[in-house]
């Protein structure tokens, strides 16, 4: 080395790739921290773990780590895709790295693990409550299925076409798709 350079400076895309996931991680302990600490406190409730219930605190880790996947995405799309999660400002270019080479809506999926994660453990759950998440599921899917997959479809066509045949829409796939590249 005789340019006084480092061999990896600090900055390439894998420093940076470790420092989002980092992040992510540290709002996914901030935002468990919120709600099984404080906001369990706020709203009164209490979580019972002695007998049966011990077991419930271990849905705390796929909590924490499916808000860690849903909150990388957010901050990963913008540098992958150039555009945001929200459907007016769309991806200039298909996102199939990351996450999205498992399963085709990794924001989704890890929101949907976090706050089951989190329902387990306050095990606070009734008809009304599985009515409200089961109608937002729902809109969720039919928003994804009637606008957001056909908006894609037509910006990006083949390409979306084979993404679509590889990757599933909500279960993940044990390994991640190459894109054809083997």
């Amino acid at each position: 080395m005789t340019s006084g350079q480092p061999e990896n400076p600090v900055g390439t895309p894998h420093d940076i790739r470790w420092l989002t996931t980092f992040a992510s991680l540290a709002v996914g302990t901030a935002f468990f921290a919120l709600w099984f600490w404080l906001l369990p406190q706020w709203l009164g409730f209490s979580v019972e773990m002695t007998g049966p219930n011990r077991w419930r605190g271990l849905a705390v880790i796929p909590s924490v780590l499916g808000f860690a996947v849903a909150l990388r995405c957010v901050w990963d799309f913008g540098w992958t895709g150039h555009g945001t999660p929200a459907p007016v400002a769309p991806p200039q270019r298909l996102v199939v790295v990351g996450f999205y080479r498992y399963v085709r809506n990794p924001m989704y999926f890890g929101f949907a693990v976090g706050w089951i994660g989190l329902w387990i453990v306050f095990g606070h759950a009734n008809p009304e409550m599985i009515a409200a998440v089961a109608a937002v599921a729902l809109g969720v899917h039919l928003f994804v299925v009637f606008y957001e997959e056909p908006t894609l479809r037509k910006k990006f066509g083949a390409d979306y076409e084979e993404y679509c045949q590889h990757v599933r829409r909500w279960w993940p796939r044990l390994r991640g798709w190459d894109g054809g590249r083997s």
